[in-house]
C-alpha cells in the first residue's frame, strides 16, 4: 500500500457535539449517542477528493471500536482550493469515550492524501 500524504492546508474540525439519550433505536447497551458536526476544509493549492474516513472510539474502559469504511455520509466530496464540505454523524457509547477521526482520498495529482481531526470527548452528562 502507498503512503499517504498528511497534506497541508487540508483540515477537518468539529463544529459542534451534541449529546442524545435513550430512543427505541439505540442499543441497550449503548444509550448514549453523540451527534457531531464536522467541517473539512481545503486550504490547499490542489484539488481533493475525498474517498473515505476512519473512526477509532476508546471508551473509558480501555476498549475501542473501530469504525472505517469508503465515502463520507455516502457522497465522495471533490474540493477545489478554498471550498469546504460539511456534514453530520453520530456515534453511540455505554460509557465515556474519545473519538478521534480521519479522512482519506487523493489530490489533482493522484497522490493519496489524509487529514486528521484532533481528539474530542464523549462525555455522559451527569443525571
Amino acid at each position: 500500500m502507498a503512503s499517504s500524504l498528511e497534506l497541508p492546508g487540508l483540515t477537518a474540525r468539529l463544529d459542534r457535539l451534541h449529546y442524545h439519550h435513550g430512543g427505541a433505536t439505540l442499543p441497550p447497551d449503548q444509550p448514549h449517542a453523540f451527534v457531531y458536526f464536522i467541517t473539512l476544509r481545503n486550504g490547499s493549492d490542489h484539488t481533493v477528493t475525498l474517498l473515505g474516513r476512519k473512526w477509532v472510539v476508546e471508551h473509558a474502559d480501555g476498549s475501542q471500536r473501530v469504525v472505517e469504511g469508503d465515502k463520507i455520509v455516502g457522497e465522495t466530496p471533490r474540493l477545489a482550493p478554498g471550498e469546504e464540505f460539511s456534514y453530520n454523524s453520530y456515534h453511540v457509547t455505554g460509557a465515556d469515550a474519545t473519538a478521534r477521526g480521519s479522512f482519506h482520498g487523493v489530490d489533482d495529482q493522484g497522490r493519496q492524501v489524509h487529514v486528521l481531526l484532533p481528539p474530542f470527548r464523549l462525555t455522559i452528562p451527569a443525571a
